[in-house]
């Protein structure tokens, strides 16, 4: 038999046994993956979803001085390079510039990715408040059993906050058989990050990952009872006056939501959950979330040595990240491909930015984008009439 068709047999076979390896149902997010290539802002049109409703809407007021700064060339070329499609500034509750490009508007949807995370942590805020869950230090398995037998019965609902559990999830972006390829793609998300092992001691190191997350958010629909969507319209988006209900990507068709990525609306209302931590947890007097909650979420996990630097994490308290930038302290939510929920207290002012890139380029850990993207919403806040 000759080479060439010994080469020829070799390639069917191993195109047969690939084949059937994708065939099996548990592979299947493989070829989803392979067919969409790169995540994307507009995902939500892939998955099941579930409504998260809203209340009664409360519109934003518009400053007097609405979009009366003019942004340079500079600062256009560079909304332009990573493909913005919003940004939007408040100030003391009204809007003083948004600007939309891609053809999105004041309602178009898009996913938060991992502001998402910011999100499941007010819920667990709430969760602890309405008395659902005693206790940030309870350990994991008073909600989840399959994390009562040994190292994995060390880990704490704070360790899952602090992304510092110790457990197997690998936050690969690039491979296809990534258990973050499988969390976004797969149809099982309870099976995938139940089946962790204990990899190392919890409370030592701040290792991102999203499996930490997703985790949250089954102790919370275990303590509540609820669906996260269900709960997070009733604690949270039916009360801070949102326009528009919100959808949370599912695994599949009834199934759980992404918890760890997947919620979608606009820019302006994205902004509503930088407002509540603005306001302390607070929305229309009403206490939502506890500020000794937000008061510690809101405190970097400094105890922690970040597994990527080797230096203490004072960049990471509850599932938000925290800066300090030209001497203001800065909070914030932050997705994938540069979906960022700015809150900087001492201005009483929340950004906003979506887009289809993020910079990757780090500095001391944030992305470099996070820098002109507060350099322009402060310079736009300090330029405004008195």
């Amino acid at each position: 038999m000759s080479w060439k068709r010994k080469f020829k047999i070799g390639g069917l076979v191993t195109l047969a046994i690939l084949s059937i390896y994708l065939a099996l149902p548990q592979n299947h997010f493989i070829i989803r993956a392979l067919i969409y290539q790169h995540v994307n802002i507009d995902d939500y049109t892939l998955f099941h979803n579930r409504t998260v409703k809203k209340g009664e809407g409360q519109p934003w007021k518009i400053s007097p001085n609405y979009n009366s700064y003019n942004f340079n060339n500079e600062q256009l070329e560079y909304f332009n390079k990573f493909k913005s499609v919003a940004y939007l500034v408040i100030k003391d509750t009204a809007i003083v510039s948004e600007t939309y490009w891609d053809g999105y508007g004041t309602e178009s949807i898009s996913n938060s990715f991992s502001m998402a995370k910011s999100i499941v942590s007010l819920l667990v805020g709430c969760a602890i408040k309405d008395g659902y869950i005693k206790s940030i230090d309870e350990p994991i398995a008073n909600y989840l059993p399959e994390f009562k037998d040994g190292d994995k019965g060390k880990v704490t609902i704070k360790h899952l906050l602090t992304m510092s559990s110790g457990l197997s999830w690998d936050e690969s972006y690039s491979s296809l058989f990534s258990l973050t390829t499988k969390g976004y793609y797969g149809k099982d998300l309870p099976k995938l990050v139940l089946n962790q092992t204990a990899v190392k001691e919890p409370g030592v190191l701040f290792e991102y990952r999203s499996g930490d997350t997703q985790l949250l958010s089954l102790i919370v629909e275990k303590a509540t009872g609820k669906t996260l969507a269900d709960y997070a319209s009733e604690r949270i988006w039916s009360k801070i006056g949102a326009e528009h209900d919100a959808l949370w990507c599912l695994d599949r068709k009834d199934g759980v939501e992404k918890a760890f990525c997947c919620f979608n609306t606009n820019a302006r209302d994205f902004a509503r959950f930088g407002q509540l931590v603005l306001n302390n947890g607070q929305w229309n007097g009403v206490q939502l979330v506890s500020s000794e909650f937000l008061k510690e979420s809101f405190t970097p996990a400094n105890y922690l040595t970040d597994s990527e630097s080797g230096k203490p994490c004072d960049f990471y308290g509850y599932q938000w990240w925290m800066i300090n930038f030209e001497g203001h302290s800065v909070i914030y939510a932050r997705g994938l491909l540069g979906q960022y929920i700015f809150v900087i207290p001492d201005l009483n002012t929340v950004i906003v930015r979506l887009g289809h890139i993020r910079n990757n380029d780090k500095i001391d850990g944030h992305p470099e984008d996070v820098h002109e993207y507060l350099k322009y919403g402060i310079d736009i806040v300090n330029t405004q009439p008195n």
